[in-house]
């Protein structure tokens, strides 16, 4: 359209008909909202040369006004590159025809990327809308990657162990399945790495490749070989190189390790025991476990109550509840109790949203329900978000003592420890009773020592008597 436009404009100039097509190109192009666009009659009519057309870009509006001073070349530029932008602009696929993008979806405020675990479905296989075929580990949890569309995984774009952040295509899905091979992901990113070769090729390289005679190599004189030289008795035998294995860290490890070093770096912590005895808690659990059940659908556990049991602690000891902040100490009026819970990846620690005002059935489900999605690697981070107060409980695992690190930004953590049968005096005679140790580490910087004893005093007052929580004494 353009040349055409050079061509006359070097013979002589423009007609009217000539200026008429070209406005209503340019309307095309770029069409008015309102009232409609004309192109100023005035620069076409008195064209003198190939200049004023080339530098012809305005569109004028009835009124005389400009409304555009931009090369027609940039206009149309820029609504392709608008276009392209509405494409990409999709949270979670990019839709090309029979060809959907999976691509990493967001992650969280505070999680800018993250590495690609594993896949879970191979290339070729089919899939329906929202299954997962892909998990990515983060420094906080494991996040799927769901797939957009139902059809068949033409190729995976990454590679297992790659870093990638929101927004990344991970695999390519077919909404048709034509043409799609079933392969291992290994086998289909080997392949497009490999370089084809074809057969012609290889016969015309064997051909120019000369053909050398094989001349008898003369042989060398045999010297004798050195014996290694012997080991001094003082010197260690470490072992072969073959019995050992490395294997990277996963990015919820490496987080934890982090933290934890940070937390030893930064608190000055110290730790105070002492021991509680569990028969009337016990007891309690015991007497109404069934009738706990038929009620409420889930089981009476120790936990519970000594969550109840930490929630009175802090209520007395407002200052076990509270962080520093600077110069200045901020004090917490609600209590959130992070539990820690051990999983196959790694520790995560999800968090019981304001348990002073929760009953033991509330407690109990909400155990449950965080810790089967801390074992699925289903948990959100909005669910390990703040706490104010950590319980550890690794008598689950057999221990009797420890000392537990505290989980920044808190200021304490209650350790919890295995219950064991010990000769306990009860009214001057010597009688078994399952006792079980329990430990408060804190930070001396903010908690002096009477407090965080008279916290532990509170937890064993609450625990050996129950009663006292619902008397409030």
């Amino acid at each position: 359209m353009f040349g055409v436009i050079r061509r006359r404009v070097a013979n002589g100039g423009l007609s009217s008909s000539s200026s008429s097509i070209l406005r209503q190109s340019l309307q095309t192009v770029r069409p008015a909202s309102s009232s409609t666009s004309r192109v100023s009659d005035e620069s076409l009519t008195h064209a003198r040369g190939f200049e004023h057309v080339r530098k012809f870009s305005c569109l004028v509006s009835p009124r005389g006004r400009a409304i555009s001073s931009r090369p027609v070349r940039e206009v149309v530029s820029n609504m392709e590159l608008a276009s392209s932008k509405k494409t990409w602009s999709r949270p979670f696929s990019s839709d090309t025809g029979d060809l959907v993008d999976a691509v990493v979806p967001f992650m969280g405020e505070s999680i800018t990327d993250g590495t690609l675990a594993k896949f879970l479905k191979n290339p070729g296989d089919s899939v329906e809308v929202d299954e997962a075929i892909a998990q990515i580990e983060t420094d906080k949890v494991t996040i799927d990657v769901a797939s957009p569309e139902a059809g068949v995984i033409k190729e995976y774009i990454a590679k297992e162990g790659d870093t990638v952040e929101p927004g990344a295509r991970i695999a390519v899905i077919s909404k048709s399945g034509e043409g799609v091979a079933h392969v291992a992901p290994s086998e289909n990113i080997s392949k497009k790495a490999a370089p084809k070769q074809s057969a012609s090729q290889t016969k015309d390289e064997e051909k120019q490749k000369p053909k050398v005679e094989a001349s008898p190599v003369p042989e060398k004189p045999k010297t004798p070989a050195t014996p290694p030289p012997k080991r001094s008795a003082t010197e260690p035998q470490l072992p072969p190189k073959e019995r050992e294995r490395r294997v990277p860290m996963t990015r919820l490890r490496k987080r934890v390790a982090t933290r934890l070093k940070d937390s030893q770096n930064t608190f000055a912590m110290l730790t105070t025991f002492n021991e509680v005895d569990m028969t009337n808690l016990m007891k309690l659990r015991s007497d109404y476990k069934d009738a706990f059940v038929e009620k409420h659908g889930v089981k009476l556990g120790l936990m519970s109550g000594f969550i109840k049991a930490a929630v009175s602690g802090l209520q007395n000891q407002p200052i076990i509840n509270a962080v520093i902040d600077g110069d200045d100490i901020i004090y917490r009026d609600y209590v959130d109790i992070s539990i820690a819970v051990g999983t196959p990846k790694g520790l995560v620690v999800p968090v019981i949203r304001n348990a002073a005002k929760m009953n033991f059935a509330e407690i109990e489900k909400e155990i449950n329900t965080l810790a089967k999605k801390a074992n699925d690697g289903t948990i959100s981070i909005d669910e390990m978000a703040g706490g104010s107060f950590t319980i550890s409980n690794g008598g689950v695992y057999g221990s009797l003592l420890s000392t537990p690190i505290i989980n920044p930004p808190q200021s304490a953590i209650l350790g919890m420890h295995s219950i064991v049968s010990r000769p306990m005096v009860v009214g001057g005679n010597v009688v078994p009773r399952p006792m079980m140790y329990i430990a408060l580490t804190y930070d001396h910087r903010l908690i002096d020592g009477r407090e965080a004893v008279f916290f532990l005093r509170r937890i064993k007052d609450v625990v050996e008597d129950p009663r006292r929580l619902l008397l409030d004494i």
